[in-house]
């Protein structure tokens, strides 16, 4: 499982070097996703900047994405861990946001998915990486589907 302090620290300094790597090259460099199901092709990442709901200062996670539309889809997964991961929370509190696709920038509003609306884009985010389903077999908490539009 992905829930211990080792595990935790490693996610956290990569993704701070994913994320320096991703905006020197504009995404050709960190960004696509290459674990699991994704490791042949790789899945592309996003930057979602969000507001520290605390801090008040800018706080930035890369993450896999759908893009719907005009609309960036994101799911609050954080690996199937027991919460809800902290850029969720952020944007919670404040639902401004910026997400950097490869070296385009958007200022968006975050939204969380309905139920309704969280049952039609659920499959095609598992269409897209199956192991969403996983996570979601292993917490307790509904995983947040979040649109950005």
């Amino acid at each position: 499982m992905l829930d211990t302090q080792f595990t935790r620290t490693i996610i956290k300094w990569m993704s701070k070097s994913n994320v320096v790597a991703y905006r020197l090259t504009g995404g050709r460099i960190g960004g696509k996703w290459r674990v699991g199901s994704a490791a042949k092709n790789g899945l592309p990442i996003c930057l979602l900047t969000t507001t520290g709901r605390k801090s008040g200062e800018p706080r930035v996670s890369p993450l896999l994405f759908l893009e719907d539309g005009d609309r960036v889809i994101l799911v609050a997964s954080q690996g199937g861990q027991p919460k809800n991961p902290l850029w969720y929370l952020n944007l919670k509190a404040n639902p401004t946001v910026t997400v950097q696709i490869r070296s385009r920038v958007r200022t968006l509003t975050a939204n969380v998915a309905d139920d309704a609306e969280r049952s039609e884009l659920w499959p095609k985010l598992v269409a897209m990486y199956p192991e969403f389903d996983d996570y979601q077999s292993w917490t307790d908490r509904k995983i947040p589907v979040v649109v950005c539009s």
